[in-house]
């Protein structure tokens, strides 16, 4: 038997791997506490998918043919060599995944600025957490998605989760909500009724059904009152904090009959919850409060500025670094947490250090056994790196790893165009997902229970990843992948594929840096030592708790930031006159390119749904399930109606995980957040039809 962790979200619950064939149970461990949901009891049938890669294809005349390692290598080196002498060095770019391990992440960085020598790296984690970490840098001075043990929320009064469905996402954790929920103490922001916002029915809290795109408005609205009625910390903030009066004289204008209108929330509701935060701070004899973001909070043009109102709130109310209470924000993929610290960032260095810091590319440079002159300098954001793709000047070829980005890209329609125009493309996967299947060549790589390494999870605890099964043959690591172009071009520094020897040097790299993994050791892991990060030595116990006694700043104090809402890119109108929001669903994860492909998933959940509220199915003359057409400007899809009073008259929801026609990312919107490079992925105007028979 082989103790590891699930493939899929941050929660990376804990399982344990054997039997024949390979078969996956729960264990104990704090985040799950001995729980695992449908994904992860089946994780073990994508190692038997019967379309599994385990030989490098290259394409031929259309379709794909079987080709020897070295040859493909040798193919692979050559052509990028001859582009980057036509065209320099960013005529190559690459994107990575917030599933890599931290090994993976961190040989990929290196990659890409040593061997491949382009700044044009960014990664998927860009749609993922790139507003929530660009507001707590801001504000906090530091990303860390939660700076606190999930085990914490339990001790909690009141839990606010804006814009996160758990039940559906993350159903172990569920469990922490609930000596909260027994409280009364369970606030739920979502224009749905989802399985967690129905977890505040019968006196366990509040659901606030906002309308899609003002959850900035609502969390200004909060704050208004807090501050109008002197609810908030003033010691504290006196202390520890900056800003207060900027951000006092920003929410005079957002009072609750203004806020009520515009977001749908009854003033009434929004006083509760405001008086109800307050009463939970530790100021006022509480027992704490939490205040949590989600993806429907933050993947938004106003994503950033969303994620740093709330921070303010809980700043306010005394929350960040008490003892129990704080803001944090929930990461989505299995390694989004560590995945963003390594170097797939465009602007990142390992141990989260920013590429224009002259120190930083010294220190690094300097484990690299480079001058730091050979380090690129950044690159750009995701959607600007995927639009680029084939353009005059842009680059002419891409390497993917970790991602399928023809799903799971907004406006995916122009992102294909886009990746039919390069001159080479390269996948490495373990099956042909839609964006394997454009490229020149695809390499057949480990899957998590086929390899060694490190995931980082939601809460910053760094967590071991155990081979439990040999690969395929003809399948090789990314490591080993890395290992042999870097030869071929010629790369400067090291280059190891053993993760272990590759895993000391990102320790090395990310020593003195925000995220620092010094201390944390193969061998303490394997101990069984629950370690956070920061944790600079190896006889340092790690960092579970952030912001006890300062803020990683300057000055040491936190910055109260005042922003501003924007509203949506793409409104309502007489053509569109329906909002479109996106999320996930119990049975399937991100792109659906590997649950998909386990046979009671895609039994349970075969296609996408479109849920609609049934005043409007009655408009636009939907019955039972009918199938419905949702068109944008940027595009069209088709999916099975699901008549529910559980989501607003005037917006539908659809999940993100199915390509073809039920691709609802045909439909978003690709506009992005300026600060954060996040796109709008989760509110559009679209309208809504009864599809063709």
């Amino acid at each position: 038997m082989t103790d590891t962790h699930c493939p899929y979200c941050a929660l990376q619950c804990a399982q344990r791997l054997g039997g024949e064939p390979l078969a996956a149970e729960p264990r104990e461990f704090p985040t799950s506490a001995g729980g695992m949901c449908q994904k992860g009891w089946t994780s073990t049938e994508v190692l038997r998918a019967g379309d599994r890669l385990t030989q490098p294809l290259r394409k031929v005349d259309g379709g794909f043919e079987e080709v020897e390692w070295d040859v493909a290598l040798d193919e692979i080196a050559a052509r990028v060599l001859t582009l980057r002498a036509e065209s320099g060095p960013d005529a190559v770019a690459v994107f990575g995944g917030g599933g890599l391990t931290n090994e993976k992440a961190y040989q990929l960085g290196k990659f890409a600025r040593l061997a491949l020598r382009t700044r044009l790296i960014d990664y998927n984690g860009r749609f993922c957490m790139s507003s929530a970490a660009a507001a707590a840098n801001r504000s906090l001075g530091v990303d860390r998605g939660l700076p606190f043990p999930l085990t914490d929320l339990a001790d909690a009064d009141v839990i606010v989760l804006f814009g996160s469905n758990l039940a559906d996402t993350m159903p172990p954790a569920v469990q922490h909500l609930g000596p909260t929920r027994e409280r009364g103490g369970l606030v739920v922001v979502d224009p749905r009724r989802s399985a967690t916002a129905r977890l505040t029915e019968d006196g366990k809290g509040e659901h606030l059904q906002v309308v899609p795109g003002t959850d900035l408005v609502l969390v200004l609205g909060l704050l208004h009152i807090v501050l109008a009625e002197g609810l908030f910390d003033a010691d504290y903030l006196a202390a520890r904090v900056d800003g207060l009066d900027d951000v006092r004289r920003s929410v005079a204008e957002w009072w609750p009959e203004r806020v009520a209108a515009t977001t749908g929330v009854s003033e009434t509701q929004l006083r509760q919850v405001a008086r109800l935060l307050a009463d939970a701070s530790p100021h006022r004899g509480g027992r704490g409060a939490f205040l949590l973001t989600g993806r429907g909070s933050e993947q938004h043009t106003d994503g950033t500025d969303t994620v740093t109102a709330v921070i303010n709130l809980a700043l306010c109310l005394g929350l960040v670094g008490a003892e129990r209470g704080g803001y944090g924000a929930i990461t989505g993929q299995g390694n989004g947490q560590g995945g963003r610290e390594h170097g797939q960032k465009a602007d990142q260095l390992p141990g989260y250090r920013m590429i224009t810091d002259p120190a930083a590319r010294e220190h690094v440079a300097t484990v690299w056994g480079v001058d730091p002159a050979l380090i690129p300098g950044p690159g750009v954001p995701a959607v600007e790196l995927l639009t680029s793709l084939g353009q005059t000047g842009g680059p002419r070829a891409l390497f993917v790893h970790g991602s399928n980005v023809l799903v799971s890209a907004p406006d995916a329609q122009t992102v294909r165009r886009r990746v039919e125009a390069l001159d080479l493309v390269v996948v490495c996967d373990f099956v042909p997902s839609e964006t394997a299947m454009l490229a020149d060549y695809i390499l057949p790589v480990t899957q998590w229970a086929e390899e060694e390494g490190t995931m980082t999870g939601l809460e910053g605890r760094v967590l071991r990843r155990r081979r439990a099964v040999d690969p395929p043959g003809g399948v090789r690591s990314e490591l080993e992948v890395f290992t042999a172009l870097a030869a071929r071009l010629d790369a400067p520094g090291t280059w190891s594929s053993d993760p272990r020897e590759v895993y000391d040097e990102l320790r090395r790299a990310s020593a003195g840096g925000r995220a620092d993994y010094a201390g944390i050791s193969y061998d303490r892991l394997d101990a069984g030592e629950a370690l956070y990060w920061p944790c600079p030595t190896e006889d340092h116990p790690g960092t579970p708790r952030l912001f006890a006694d300062a803020f990683p700043t300057p000055s040491g104090r936190a910055r109260l930031v005042a922003v501003r809402p924007c509203g949506p890119d793409d409104m309502v109108r007489v053509e569109a006159p329906v909002w479109l929001v996106t999320g996930r669903v119990l049975q399937h994860y991100q792109s659906g390119a590997q649950t998909r492909r386990v046979a009671k998933l895609d039994a349970s959940m075969p296609r996408a749904h479109v849920e609609i509220h049934p005043l409007l199915a009655e408009r636009i003359g939907i019955e039972g399930t009918d199938d419905i057409s949702i068109t944008s400007t940027r595009g069209s899809m088709v999916a099975q109606a699901r008549i529910s009073a559980d989501i607003r008259p005037d917006t539908v929801f659809v999940p993100f995980h199915f390509a073809d026609e039920g691709m609802v990312n045909a439909v978003t919107n690709a506009a992005t957040d300026p600060v954060s490079g996040m796109p709008e992925f989760k509110v559009c105007a679209v309208q809504v039809r009864r599809a063709a028979s």
